[in-house]
């Protein structure tokens, strides 16, 4: 890989950003300067009036014995406020390429996406004063390839990365795609880079860093070595605890303690005059319970994505100054098989689930606020059902609620029915333990009203819960559920979309440039579903390897694979399609005015944060 690097030495204009009082150990409340939020000065002409605290949500959970470094687990480092990106995907239901303006002012991509050329915004300045530079994103991309994501893998073969990355002034860097194996995720995997100062972290990186990410490259001893070396020098750079926080975002981080974190107007940001806030309150939590008791006091100028009960929206409405908006997002619930576990593994069965839950019934009583029963099952949220292959949705079996359908499924399965309850051919009951999350209120609530219509239908069910998402996803992984919640249909990339079902966790895994398929049980498919499926009108179909394929096909075969993995998803059912989600989100105009374009609004993506819309200019004070 070459890398032309700078010659000069960038300058750094010795400016420090006054402290805010305080201290980063402090464990009481945090005090801003006006805690009802008030905005009392008067804009400059062409500015928006600033001034207040804007209280929202933490977007993970906050560790206060973190440092402000984003490669750090769960580290104080908030995308959108303290923390950038190029650009802000604005997930788009087809088109993944399309951004807000982060670090980048201007980015120009090639008519075959060979090549991404970034421009950073020319007033683009660290909140201590030096300019953000190429340097800096030349020193992000090294450190992005420790990391092993987007366009930064170093496995030989691997598709989609930089094999070139060149600084053509000290504002304008070119990537260029590897033409061995390119894929339509290029850019995104440039432009969702996250952007750090190099006069920070480039001394973190070992002094041989450029020659050894060449080496990482070759497929043979050397290049193991050298790529043993990169992830070395990641977990390093992971434990990296800078003295403080240096900001190319609207804020800086100021303080933080368990309960919330205390971000700080950052003077140098570029957008400055686009920031209405003096200083921003990310709010810790556990579950949505608290985030709801948040909205009830009225204490939130905003709250991303939440899943909230009819009785508790209608509780938040009351408050003067709260609102709610309703708008797409490209995600799915879906209730998903472990087709390892018997009887699971037989179609019949997954089958005679969906006909035997009432979809409709169970969105509205556990999400009706924040999500809309799926009309079929096809791996995808229905728009982007309609947008990429419109010409099957029609065809595709809807598993409209019918019991005698579901009866029909369950006897070609071998079942029978003794007293109102199904057996199984082995005369033992069938039994569905359905896996939730604590604090998922959607989740758990739509699990408890499933368990109960089947069991007024003669199947045995109950709801398990895992104390916490993380331990869910370790548990799920080890394949210790047979049926749980699940997320799918991820747009807005085909590719995506389909990896929720087609991807490692059923079997399908990218090694050294090459797909590979696992058993159930071994490398982390947790779904166990077979490598080959037959299809009516189709015939035999390897869905991960078309999964796989979506990175590289044309746009006409892109049409064609998306049409094809609907249709298997809904004859095969690895999943049932429960809800498409809607972005539920709630503000409070009594101290700003929080409005956003539609398509800002996505659940996915970090273009759903406030702090991007604060630095859009979407975030204004009210009266």
């Amino acid at each position: 890989m070459k890398v032309t690097r700078l010659t000069a030495s960038l300058a750094a204009v010795a400016l420090v950003l006054a402290a805010c009082g305080g201290d980063g150990d402090d464990d009481s409340p945090t005090t801003p300067d006006d805690e009802n939020g008030a905005v009392d000065e008067t804009p400059a002409e062409g500015e928006v009036q600033r001034g207040g605290v804007y209280t929202t949500i933490a977007a993970t959970q906050l560790d206060a014995t973190a440092p402000p470094n984003p490669f750090f687990p769960q580290g104080n480092s908030y995308l959108g406020y303290n923390s950038m990106r190029l650009g802000w995907v604005k997930n788009h239901p087809t088109n993944p390429s399309e951004f807000y303006p982060g670090l980048a002012s201007e980015w120009d991509v090639a008519p075959d996406n060979s090549t991404l050329t970034v421009t950073i915004h020319p007033d683009a300045t660290w909140s201590d004063g030096t300019p953000v530079t190429a340097e800096d994103v030349v020193v992000s991309s090294d450190i992005a390839y420790t990391r092993g994501a987007g366009a930064f893998i170093l496995s030989p073969g691997a598709a989609g990365t930089a094999s070139d990355v060149e600084v053509i002034d000290d504002k304008t860097v070119q990537f260029t795609q590897d033409p061995e194996n390119p894929t339509s995720t290029f850019i995104n995997g440039i432009m969702d880079m996250v952007i750090v100062p190099a006069h920070v972290y480039a001394d973190q990186l070992p002094d041989d860093f450029a020659q050894t990410l060449e080496a990482a490259r070759n497929d043979d001893d050397a290049g193991e070595a050298a790529r043993e070396t990169v992830s070395e020098a990641g977990e390093a750079l992971a434990s990296f605890a800078p003295e403080e926080d240096v900001s190319a975002g609207p804020y800086v981080l100021e303080r933080i303690n368990p309960s919330e974190a205390l971000l700080v107007r950052n003077e140098h940001f570029h957008h400055d005059h686009l920031v209405a806030p003096d200083q921003v309150i990310l709010r810790n939590y556990t579950g949505n319970e608290q985030i709801w008791d948040y909205l009830r006091a009225g204490e939130l100028d905003f709250a991303q994505f939440t899943a909230v009960p009819p009785d508790v929206v209608q509780q938040i409405e009351q408050v003067p100054g709260n609102e709610v908006s309703r708008t797409y997002s490209p995600v799915v619930a879906g209730l998903a098989f472990n087709q390892s576990y018997k009887p699971f593994d037989d179609v019949h069965v997954r089958r005679a689930l969906a006909f035997a839950i009432d979809r409709e019934q169970t969105v509205s009583i556990a999400t009706p606020d924040g999500g809309t029963p799926a009309i079929t099952t096809s791996g995808m949220h229905q728009e982007v059902l309609d947008a990429w292959a419109g010409e099957v949705a029609g065809e595709l079996e809807p598993y409209a609620h019918d019991l005698d359908r579901a009866a029909e499924e369950l006897e070609a399965a071998g079942m029978t029915q003794e007293n109102g309850r199904w057996m199984l051919p082995s005369g033992e009951p069938f039994e569905v333990p359905i896996q939730v999350v604590t604090g998922f209120s959607d989740w758990i609530t739509a699990g408890e009203n499933i368990a109960t219509q089947l069991n007024e239908f003669g199947i045995q069910s109950e709801i398990l819960t895992a104390p916490d998402f993380t331990v869910y996803q370790e548990d799920m992984a080890n394949g210790e559920y047979p049926v749980g919640f699940w997320l799918i249909g991820l747009g807005p990339s085909p590719y995506n979309i389909f990896q929720r079902l087609y991807g490692q966790s059923n079997g399908w895994q990218v090694l050294q440039g090459n797909l590979s398929y696992s058993p159930p049980g071994e490398d982390g498919n947790w779904k166990g579903g077979p490598e080959t499926v037959e299809v009516d009108g189709i015939g035999t179909v390897n869905p991960g390897e078309l999964a796989h394929e979506l990175n590289t096909a044309s746009p006409e075969r892109v049409d064609e694979i998306m049409s094809i993995l609907a249709q298997v998803t809904n004859e095969t059912l690895p999943a049932i399609q429960m809800w498409d989600y809607i972005n539920t989100q709630f503000s409070n105009n009594n101290r700003f005015i929080t409005d956003p374009p539609d398509d800002a609004r996505r659940i996915t993506g970090v273009a759903a944060l406030a702090g991007v819309w604060i630095q859009q200019g979407w975030v204004s004070a009210a009266g």
